[in-house]
Parts: structure tokens; C-alpha cells; sequence
């Protein structure tokens, strides 16, 4: 993919660790930036790994936030994809409006309307490449305590 998108491309990056404040870096008034953040903290907890959240609000009407995550396994792709709707529905009384997907469990999408999760494999994230296509948005790198602080790109 490396040919249809210039390596020196520019992002805007800010870096969210997940600390023991537990505040994410999102306004108080942002409901979808509260939400994003929460799928995060779920991924999390079943060990998703390169979790990102991309502010594509900006630059899209599809959807104010995107989230990605990468499971590594078909099991971890549903785990995750489960905790995420248990966590939300828990906590913010939402379900999905459509989830796809999740038979196969290679690459799971689950719409929330205004957030949008994708659990994707190694293999299907790095060909489908979603955060170069969506390069142009705001990049929210959450770091978990596992992964440590490592540089963004």
C-alpha cells in the first residue's frame, strides 16, 4: 500500500496513555469522543493490540471517531468485538446499530453511528490500511500500560 500513499505523509498525532487518572484527552461536551474512548478502554482489557482512535469528524460525515484495534486470533477478534458492545451497553445504554462481521471474525465492524469499531486481524488491517486512508484525520494513539510509551511515526 506503500505506493498509493507517500510514506512522508503528514499527521497530526496526539499520544493518550492510559493512566491511572483514567481522563482521556477529550472534551467534556464530546459524547462520541467519551465513547471512543470507552470502546478503547474495552479493547484494551482483552488485550487488543495498536489501538487507535482517529478524529474523523472533521474531514468525513460518516462518523465523528473511528476505532481500531488488532486481535490475533478469531477467539480475541470475538472477545474483544463482545466486550466492546457489553462495556458500551453497560455503561452508556447503547447497542450497535449494525455489526458485521462477526461469523468470520477476521475483521469486525461494529456502528455505533456517530463511532465506529473495527477489529481487524494483522493481516486485513495492514492491506486494507485504514489509517492511511484516513491519514487527514486526527490520530489519538492509545497506549496502554503493557505497550508502554513508544513514539509515534
Amino acid at each position: 500500500m506503500t505506493d498509493y500513499f507517500p510514506s512522508n505523509f503528514p499527521r497530526q498525532s496526539v499520544t493518550v496513555t492510559n493512566s491511572s487518572a483514567g481522563s482521556p484527552p477529550i472534551d467534556d461536551n464530546d459524547a462520541s469522543g467519551k465513547m471512543a474512548f470507552t470502546i478503547a478502554e474495552a479493547g484494551s482489557d482483552r488485550k487488543a493490540g495498536d489501538i487507535i482512535i482517529l478524529k474523523v469528524g472533521d474531514v468525513s460525515y460518516l462518523a465523528d471517531y473511528f476505532v481500531m484495534m488488532t486481535g490475533y486470533s478469531r477467539v480475541q477478534v470475538r472477545a474483544i468485538a463482545d466486550a466492546v458492545e457489553h462495556k458500551i451497553e453497560t455503561e452508556l445504554s447503547r447497542r450497535p446499530l449494525r455489526t458485521e462481521g462477526k461469523a468470520e471474525a477476521t475483521w469486525v465492524v461494529l456502528d455505533y453511528g456517530e463511532v465506529i469499531v473495527h477489529v481487524m486481524f494483522p493481516k486485513e488491517r495492514e492491506f486494507y490500511n485504514l489509517e492511511a486512508f484516513w491519514g487527514h484525520a486526527e490520530r489519538i494513539e492509545y497506549i496502554t500500560s503493557a505497550t508502554g510509551a513508544r513514539e509515534l511515526e
